[in-house]
């Protein structure tokens, strides 16, 4: 349907429904947030969201992405939020926007900007002026923008809803009265803005009115509004979950979902939002945590890079156009329960992707590197850095996160004979970095990383002391900032301390405790400074003796554009850990050697049960994250520059570059169904498999059964589908022939090459 461009919307709301122009609505919505792909993206994945039964699209909007220095506003890009909306309205359908300001979303520290928590007297989420002063301004800026575009629908534009906070009733607990307060004052400051449209607060059971509360989860029929007035509303259907750096991959089934939707509208919702329905990339340091990947897959209907996920895409397709032909049903009729039992079927297609080799280039797996060292001498040696302290401070504070890395360093003078000199020695610190490097007078002594969570860890290596002047050098480096829970903001991050030198002689053990100490504070690094991943930084790479294995180095390589428009991946396996640049464009984080341990994965996920984040995983004792999404928007046509910047020691020999596409896909379906093949917008080269019977196995591995079709199913298939980007399928004995399968129900088995 075409929203009206030149009229105003009326959307209001009873007990039963949204109502839209006076009509009560079943709503379907689904989450893509806009800087998690690039804007060249943006019309396809919202016209997939339309081609898959959707109503609206929902995102975030995330401050510290727009505002990441006080009174400084970035909106270009792919964090032009106008644009983004412009994009659903032109595909005509309708927004949902999520102000905020905090969003949460597995997104560096939820969305705050960490100036924010260096204000003065700062306290986020709660009765601070500081906080809600901070807050008025980037939310009054916001309304102010769409307004001035005319994006709400009481405008005539696509938003039908705002929301304001976001899952604060899951953390308010310890705030007590001021956070009582707090949600209040959050209500009256979103409806003076006068947006002419309903605000919700999802998680929120004490929403004021005339805030709409919502549910968040897996499962919400159980949900039950806190006013007679307010719609059965999902915000937040989990399709999937998010993926740690040391997890394996996490998968909720279609059934599953697909279940929690149907019971959902059968128990008098009106609302459902997919979260996601495109996951996408967290690029750059956009990614939270801590420990968040840079890949946001979330097992959503549209894959990080876009791909239709089959069959999760497909079968809500046809789900969503059930609840749309029942629309006057579902918000007029009377609620009734009926049990059919617990069975699920599925008559979509599965797509099996698969990654190709890059033919634009004549050896595609080996890439010429060049290198060169990052220069760490004023901080090994000098222990210079910008600021210095007489105590260890967060390191938010210090960096305002204006980078992963911060250099802590301090002088330690001994005596020839001071007690604690010795041939014992070690260095201790009591550390919050995510990872730590450790440096004394010059000589890496180690590093570490927090693991299963456990971001306060001690680290202690031996170390090589002399008399006269010492220099400790301590590179902290974050993996995202914390980004949820009560009072998240002062979860310390960076080396807290205390840091300790031991000297161990033979009777006894001395201890000097540094955290008192002079500190020096150096946020970054050199390479990071002087933009070595620009393509024209004039800087001097190397291309004699490529090292492996070197930590803090810098590595280039040239390479050209994949052909078509297949997506395009980057395999970084072999390499440590760092950063990746692709001619400029800052493709995320990497951390290929944290590998996922050994245990608890499925082979096959049951849908039967309530669904946790631990109930379907794959990948284990492989890399957390091994391809890297390269979007074709960052490429250029001739010659394109790959840099790295690897902390831990790594082998780059084995990077390259792949697509990724569907290359076959399955269906397994039972009689008098009917079935469609599809290859995403390619034709269907060839039928692999193909039988009506009995047959046994998965997509992939299919096998004949005991009893199978009189007339030859690949045949019939190949005259039908290859060649054609789809083909339909009318699952029959008329089409097939009448196999004697003893009674059992007759189903077919096909997988189709693309």
């Amino acid at each position: 349907m075409k929203i009206r461009s030149s009229y105003a919307t009326i959307v209001s709301h009873d007990g039963r429904a949204i109502t839209i122009d006076g009509h009560r609505r079943v709503l379907l919505s689904g989450s893509i947030h806009y800087p998690r792909s690039t804007p060249e993206m943006w019309p396809d994945l919202i016209k997939k969201s339309k081609e898959g039964g959707l109503d609206a699209i929902e995102t975030y909007v995330f401050w510290n992405a727009h505002e990441p220095t006080r009174r400084q506003y970035d909106f270009s890009g792919k964090l032009d939020l106008i644009r983004f909306l412009k994009t659903i309205k032109d595909e005509g359908l309708y927004g949902v926007l999520r102000i905020g300001p905090y969003a949460c979303a597995e997104w560096n520290y939820g969305g705050f900007p960490v100036w924010l928590h260096n204000i003065p007297e700062m306290v986020f989420r709660t009765t601070n002026k500081a906080f809600m002063d901070e807050m008025q301004n980037f939310t009054t800026m916001i309304v102010d923008m769409v307004k001035k575009e005319k994006l709400f629908a009481s405008q005539g534009g696509p938003i039908i809803l705002a929301q304001i906070e976001n899952e604060y009733g899951n953390v308010m607990g310890p705030y007590g009265e001021a956070g009582k307060t707090y949600i209040k004052w959050c209500a009256n400051m979103a409806q003076a803005l006068n947006v002419g449209v309903p605000w919700i607060m999802c998680q929120q059971n004490d929403a004021p009115q005339p805030m709409l509360n919502t549910c968040n989860g897996f499962y919400c029929d159980n949900f039950k509004p806190n006013n007679p007035n307010t719609p059965k509303m999902w915000t937040e259907n989990w399709t999937g979950w998010f993926k740690q750096w040391g997890g394996k991959n996490p998968h909720r089934t279609t059934e599953d979902v697909a279940y929690s939707v149907a019971k959902f509208f059968q128990r008098g919702g009106t609302f459902n939002n997919y979260y996601m329905y495109h996951g996408g990339t967290n690029f750059d340091r956009t990614a939270g945590g801590p420990y968040i990947t840079t890949s946001y897959d979330y097992d959503a209907p549209l894959d990080e890079y876009g791909n239709l996920n089959q069959p999760k895409y497909g079968h809500l397709k046809k789900l969503h156009d059930v609840l749309h032909s029942m629309e006057k049903t579902l918000t007029y009729g009377n609620i009734s329960t009926i049990d059919f039992g617990k069975s699920a079927s599925i008559t979509t297609q599965t797509s099996m992707m698969v990654k190709k080799p890059n033919k634009a280039e004549d050896d595609p797996s080996t890439l010429k590197w060049s290198w060169r060292p990052e220069n760490m001498d004023d901080f090994l040696l000098k222990g210079k850095g910008e600021s210095t302290k007489t105590q260890l401070v967060d390191q938010k504070v210090v960096s305002n996160d204006q980078s992963d890395y911060l250099w802590y360093m301090t002088t330690v003078k001994f005596r020839k004979r001071d007690l604690v000199l010795g041939k014992n020695m070690t260095l201790r610190i009591n550390s919050t970095a995510h990872v730590l490097h450790a440096f004394v007078n010059g000589k890496h002594i180690g590093n570490q990383h927090a693991e299963n969570e456990k971001f306060h860890y001690v680290f202690e290596k031996d170390a090589k002391f002399k008399s006269g002047r010492n220099v400790i050098s301590l590179l902290s480096i974050t993996v995202g900032l914390q980004n949820y829970g009560s009072f998240f903001e002062s979860v310390p991050t960076g080396i807290t301390g205390p840091i300790s030198i031991i000297g161990r002689n033979s009777d006894e053990t001395i201890v000097k405790d540094l955290s008192a100490h002079k500190w020096s504070y150096k946020t970054g690094l050199n390479g990071f400074e002087n933009q070595l991943f620009r393509t024209e930084s004039p800087s001097k790479w190397s291309a004699e003796s490529v090292p492996l294995n070197r930590s803090m180095t810098w590595y280039k390589a040239t390479f050209k554009a994949p052909f078509g428009n297949d997506p395009v991946v980057v395999d970084l396996l072999g390499l440590g850990k760092g950063t990746a640049w692709v001619n400029g464009n800052n493709i995320g984080r990497y951390w290929p050697a944290f590998i996922s341990s050994g245990d608890g994965c499925s082979v096959k996920c049951n849908y039967r049960g309530a669904y946790h984040a631990e109930k379907c995983l794959t990948g284990c004792g492989e890399p957390t994250q091994r391809w890297y999404h390269v979007p074709r928007s960052f490429l250029n046509a001739g010659d394109n520059t790959l840099v790295l910047f690897e902390e831990m020691g790594g082998n780059p020999s084995l990077v390259n570059f792949q697509t990724t596409r569907v290359g076959s896909v399955c269906a397994n379906v039972y009689e008098k169904n009917v079935i469609e093949l599809s290859c995403d917008r390619k034709p269907i080269s060839a039928i692999k498999f193909a039988s009506f019977g009995n047959p046994d196995g998965n997509c992939g591995s299919f096998e004949k059964g005991t009893c199978e079709e009189i007339n030859n199913a690949v045949d019939i298939l190949t005259q039908e589908c290859v060649g054609k980007e789809k083909c339909s399928i009318d699952v029959s004995t008329e089409k097939f022939g009448a196999p004697d399968c003893g009674g059992a129900a007759r189903r077919l088995a096909v997988e189709a090459i693309c």
